[in-house]
């Protein structure tokens, strides 16, 4: 006789999909959307639904606000995929959008993962959603600034979800194993310090959180009439977190840009998790060390100059041995230019000749210090007067090199951070000298 189990009768869908949310009030998190008299919330309450994007990581609740809308408009309402669906399938729904509207009825056009589509998918969409054929909802994990084409996002209201807060996840846990669709009718001994473990562990993701309780609880201890789960159980099942990065999105961008704002800030510790949060999730670490080169004259500059140096190393050495073992090397840059001295003033002066450069009339190069590498030139007068500095005493000439409408500009100006306290004082004197040895009236 064959022995029959505790999840023998339970439904074969993943316990994620069983426990989705059917109305706003079983939805968890969002608050700033759904909260009572917020936005979001009054739309979908009031069938008052315009074109909109959800945007916002996995696992926090896109997809299901689509289904509670469908459960509440009186509006027609088409679930499409980005995944599966292109141009013949997008033209097929419009013209019943378009058929739906000349009998007065509205057509909702739910599309997930709307990242997905290229240019000429989306622009499908435009015209229909211009002249009002179809109320157009997109779910997208990527920034909709850089994955949906301007035209349409100008006519869709962009709502931001949020990852789940830790206590918003265990309390979903938590009626997991008491709701029917859940483990309701299975006694499971989990403690609730686990359930946070569990929270924690989801980063966020509402599916994750669900599916590894679901689990924890197969691979529980059954005996007596209940599942057990163990710290051993929890710990096997939660081995390693799965980092939200996507290489060519805009959490990429984030956290190149927190690394950077840490070490400007000089905050090692801040530096190095953020440089360990890109380069566990896989970024290319050759990337992150032309970042930190960057960083070494953007924001050290001539107050370490030996920053740039070891920044340069660290590139070479992420070049020769590759990750993990060149992770240590670009460790090594991060805190040290996280403690270096800070000056930007290499990044500012060249920013304000680019703009003389690009703003100002372009005036010919001073005669002076032309080349004449030909008669035709020397006839000319290139080079005439020029004064070679080492034939001088003091390696100084008061020869004018910038243009006659730019002699007086300063575009680099030393800070007192570091030796660029000496690069200052060096730069006053060479400045004092050609004051006092000024022979233009």
């Amino acid at each position: 006789m064959e022995q029959s189990t505790f999840f023998e009768q339970k439904d074969s869908q993943p316990l994620a999909a069983r426990l989705r949310p059917r109305t706003l009030d079983e939805f968890v998190g969002q608050t700033h959307l759904l909260g009572e008299g917020k936005v979001l919330r009054r739309l979908i309450e009031g069938d008052s639904i315009s074109s909109m994007i959800f945007w916002g990581p996995p696992g926090v609740g896109k997809t299901t606000l689509a289904r509670i809308i469908a459960g509440r408009t009186k509006a027609a309402f088409i679930d499409f995929s980005a995944v599966t669906s292109g141009i013949k399938e997008i033209r097929a729904v419009m013209q019943k959008a378009e058929s739906n509207r000349l009998y007065g009825e509205k057509t909702i056009v739910f599309v997930d993962e709307i990242h997905r589509f290229n240019k000429a998918q989306q622009d499908a969409f435009l015209p229909f959603v211009e002249k009002g054929s179809i109320i157009l909802i997109g779910a997208t994990t990527e920034n909709p600034s850089f994955e949906v084409n301007g035209a349409l996002l100008s006519r869709c209201k962009v709502f931001v979800l949020q990852p789940l807060k830790t206590q918003e996840l265990a309390e979903l846990l938590s009626r997991a194993l008491t709701d029917p669709r859940g483990f309701g009718d299975i006694k499971v001994d989990i403690s609730r310090e686990m359930l946070e473990q569990i929270a924690v562990f989801a980063n966020g993701d509402a599916r994750a959180a669900l599916s590894t309780l679901e689990m924890v609880v197969l691979n529980g201890e059954a005996e007596e009439g209940k599942i057990t789960v163990t710290a051993g159980t929890l710990e096997q099942c939660t081995s390693k977190k799965s980092l939200l990065y996507d290489k060519n999105g805009e959490e990429h961008y984030n956290l190149i840009s927190a690394l950077h704002k840490s070490m400007r800030n000089s905050d090692p510790d801040a530096a190095l998790y953020w440089l360990a949060r890109m380069l566990e999730a896989g970024e290319d670490p050759l990337y992150v060390a032309r970042r930190v080169t960057r960083f070494a004259s953007e924001d050290v500059g001539l107050a370490d100059p030996k920053a740039l140096e070891l920044a340069v190393a660290a590139y070479q050495a992420c070049h020769f041995i590759g990750m993990p073992e060149c992770t240590v090397h670009l460790a090594q840059a991060v805190v040290y230019l996280s403690l270096a001295p800070k000056s930007n003033a290499l990044y500012a002066g060249y920013n304000l000749a680019r703009k003389d450069a690009l703003e100002q009339i372009a005036e010919p190069v001073p005669l002076v210090i032309r080349n004449a590498p030909t008669n035709l030139m020397k006839e000319l007068e290139y080079g005439k007067g020029y004064q070679y500095a080492h034939d001088f005493k003091d390696k100084l000439t008061n020869m004018q090199c910038l243009p006659d409408s730019l002699v007086d500009r300063e575009y680099y100006r030393p800070t007192d951070q570091g030796l660029e306290v000496k690069f200052k004082a060096r730069l006053e004197q060479i400045k004092d000298w050609k004051r006092e040895h000024n022979t233009n009236p």
